[in-house]
């Protein structure tokens, strides 16, 4: 069982720059491969950004742009994604969450957290 809690949502202007958190709960955090998934009003839970396991890989949605970053610490049981240059349409709760395997697809992730709101002003 892993638990996972996300933290450094927001409100920020257009523009700016956030950094979420995601701490894991257990021994076996570097067992998994992690992800970012978003989720705006009325819309479905999107895939963001993976990580591998040993940080090695990453992957990112093509809306993404070179915009966020994913990265990892397998010593501390994190996963960070940095957001910048941040639009009005990346409103949303952001969702971190962990996998056996690397993964784009939601179905893959076994463990959730409960997601951190991110509010990008015009």
């Amino acid at each position: 069982q892993v638990q996972l809690v996300e933290s450094g949502g927001g409100l920020v202007q257009a523009g700016g720059s956030l950094r979420l958190s995601c701490v894991a709960s257990g021994r076996t955090f570097r067992t998994y491969s992690m992800g970012w998934f978003r989720q705006g009003p009325g819309k479905e839970r999107d895939f963001v950004a993976a990580i591998s396991k040993n940080g090695g890989t990453t992957h990112y949605a093509d809306f993404v742009k070179r915009r966020f970053t994913i990265s990892r610490d397998n010593a501390n049981n994190t996963v960070y994604l940095q957001l910048n240059s941040l639009k009005p349409e990346d409103t949303a709760v952001y969702y971190c969450a962990a996998s056996r395997i690397f993964s784009v697809l939601r179905g893959s992730y076994d463990y959730w957290g409960q997601g951190t709101q991110v509010t990008v002003s015009s």
